[in-house]
């Protein structure tokens, strides 16, 4: 699953935090058909003067940084950047204020289940969508 880390400007979530991440996550996996079950997203709410964004970005602009495998096709990503904004809509968050970064790697770069290689187990979902 995606490695997912959100962050915001400011605490004008209030309470809605789990909400938010979860309509993260289900943009992951609706673009990306990734598991449901296995969300891994974090999020930090900077105070106001230790986050400065792009003077053009609203009072909540969000980034989102997504670590993942390499293989997504450009229009599953084009997919996912669609999804982020129609899932941040309930939010209030402007499209225009909504930064999504891929960062990727390869499964030979990332351990887990018990010290594995992630090359050397079954994922559980394809990485060619």
């Amino acid at each position: 699953m995606p490695d997912i880390l959100t962050e915001v400007r400011g605490s004008w979530l209030q309470g809605k935090q789990a909400a938010f991440l979860e309509a993260i996550h289900q943009a992951v996996v609706e673009a990306f058909k990734t598991p449901d079950d296995e969300p891994l997203a974090r999020l930090i709410e900077h105070s106001a003067g230790s986050y400065l964004t792009p003077f053009a970005a609203g009072e909540r602009f969000t980034r989102i940084e997504i670590v993942l495998f390499e293989g997504r096709s450009l229009e599953a990503k084009r997919e996912l950047y669609r999804a982020m904004v129609r899932n941040l809509q309930p939010f209030e968050v402007p499209a225009e204020d909504v930064k999504v970064v891929l960062v990727e790697t390869t499964p030979e770069n990332v351990g887990f289940r018990g010290g594995q290689a992630a090359c050397d187990l079954d994922l559980g979902y394809t990485l060619q969508v």
